[in-house]
């Protein structure tokens, strides 16, 4: 099929050439590649409040919400001289050139790669170390009602209000409620997740069986206060995102008075533009409001002399020094001296930093990593992990499908259910664990499921995924941090 003929808008006093501007991004809609940027022009105020002066991963649907995304840490190299970029360090030490957008005319350029999500990261360019926004992720665990998201976002309002900070309420787009608080730019990452990890503790105390700040998905009961979120190098859809659902849902700013009764499905490309024109922008104060953290971290500090110390950093960060172990309670097999780590910072341990931090100032991007991953090396007495650098489970959690895209995972999980139909009625919806992961430059989707209500006579065996998809599959070289780091593909 032949290709539409690129259209030219002018944004910013730029001309920025959109191709294909009528292919279509939203199938169930129609909606295009062109509705798509015109969207974004026409919220562009807003939607840059949320990005502005941020480094940004960009989250690339080159077919549209439906096909298969990929992330792109380094900018395009044939990208016009007026786009900024700054090196940015992850956890791993590895650089990165990212793209930062200030104004409509980038905004649009990077729409045109196939950018459908806003992805920045919660610093801005000329302060890479110290964020000036702590970002609260309501994440509620399979089953819970959108009712009680609002109610855990009310109480969330109220804990803050109370240290003296102000949040600015958004739908995520998703499933979820984000809660972004401006803070001022003097604490550094580890010191800024302390501080969401002492609030999401907090709103757990205020809502008992409502919110939960468990991180193993085994303990927690309602809606997930997320505090990993603002570990360096996560990144959270921005405000006015448009996300990559059928109908096009946009992650929507709201005031306060707005979240006891939202609807997320109200907000989408399609009605956000007469909203964004008919009314004052919600968010549009967030800039002026800047607060402190430290009632938060004085906190954190009494939580810590209660006996309540660091929590779990997601899998691919190095395991940290203090750290309490990393592995499910319900897995646990030795003392926690056995799972202490040696990590600093979200990083490597310091010798390790050291080394690799010397490789990049030697010209080196990938800080020195190269070589095969450990399973691949001569005298490796361990296992290969899976995808996600965990171990295998066994029940009474059983891995049911792995697949490249949300829909193929969730056919499998009927299939299974139609296999085990016993074991498939006693489930309860917190029991069907759906993760999206992360791979080398793209999400994939896993299915889990718990068998805690199966009598255990009557429990399912672990069969062969079904489907099995390997987000690793070519690509060789380490992965993760402290740990192999993430793979190339082969030549």
């Amino acid at each position: 099929m032949a290709k539409d003929k690129a259209e030219v808008l002018e944004a910013a006093g730029r001309e920025v050439s959109i191709s294909n501007p009528g292919k279509v991004f939203f199938p169930e809609t129609g909606q295009t590649k062109g509705d798509l940027v015109r969207y974004y022009m026409t919220v562009a105020d807003g939607a840059l409040r949320g990005i502005a002066g941020r480094p940004m991963a960009l989250k690339r649907f080159v077919n549209g919400a439906a096909g298969e995304a990929f992330f792109q840490k380094r900018a395009p190299e044939n990208r016009p001289d007026w786009i900024e970029t700054v090196e940015l360090s992850f956890p791993s030490g590895r650089t990165a050139d990212e793209i930062v957008i200030r104004d409509a005319a980038q905004l649009a350029w990077i729409v045109n790669l196939g950018c459908i999500d806003l992805n920045p990261h919660p610093v801005r360019a000329e302060d890479l170390d110290h964020p000036d926004e702590l970002r609260v992720d309501l994440d509620p665990v399979p089953g819970v009602a959108w009712e009680q998201i609002r109610r855990v976002a009310l109480v969330t309002h109220e804990a803050l209000t109370e240290l003296g900070l102000i949040g600015w309420p958004k739908t995520s787009g998703s499933r979820g409620i984000h809660v972004n608080v401006r803070i001022e730019p003097r604490w550094t990452y580890p010191e800024v997740r302390r501080a969401a990890l002492a609030l999401a503790r907090d709103v757990e105390r205020r809502a008992p069986g409502l919110a939960t700040s468990k991180w193993w998905k085994e303990e927690r009961q309602g809606v997930f206060l997320d505090y990993n979120q603002n570990a360096k190098d996560r990144t959270v859809a921005s405000v006015y995102s448009v996300r990559p659902t059928p109908d096009a849902r946009v992650s929507m700013p709201l005031a306060w008075d707005q979240v006891a009764d939202v609807e997320p499905a109200d907000f989408t490309l399609a009605t956000v533009p007469g909203l964004y024109a008919r009314q004052s922008d919600p968010g549009s104060g967030i800039d002026d409001a800047v607060g402190s953290l430290e009632s938060l971290l004085e906190l954190a500090e009494r939580h810590e002399a209660e006996g309540l110390g660091d929590a779990p950093w997601p899998p691919h960060y190095a395991k940290q020094a203090g750290e309490p172990p990393r592995v499910r309670p319900s897995k646990k097999r030795r003392g926690d001296d056995d799972y202490e780590g040696r990590g600093e910072g979200g990083g490597p341990p310091p010798e390790v930093a050291a080394t690799r931090q010397r490789a990049v100032a030697a010209g080196d991007p990938e800080a020195g990593i190269t070589g095969p991953p450990p399973w691949a090396r001569s005298g490796w007495r361990g296992t290969k992990p899976t995808p996600t650098g965990r171990r295998r489970t066994d029940a009474p959690l059983i891995e049911i499908a792995r697949a490249a895209h949300k829909d193929e995972a969730m056919a499998g999980l009927e299939r299974w259910k139609a296999r085990w139909p016993g074991a498939a009625e006693k489930l309860e919806p917190a029991d069907v664990l759906v993760d999206s992961m992360r791979g080398r430059n793209s999400t994939w989707t896993r299915i889990r499921v718990n068998l805690r209500h199966v009598a255990d006579g009557d429990r399912p065996p672990q069969e062969p995924l079904d489907p099995d998809y390997d987000p690793w599959a070519g690509y060789e070289g380490p992965d993760r941090s402290g740990q192999p780091e993430r793979a190339r593909r082969r030549s």
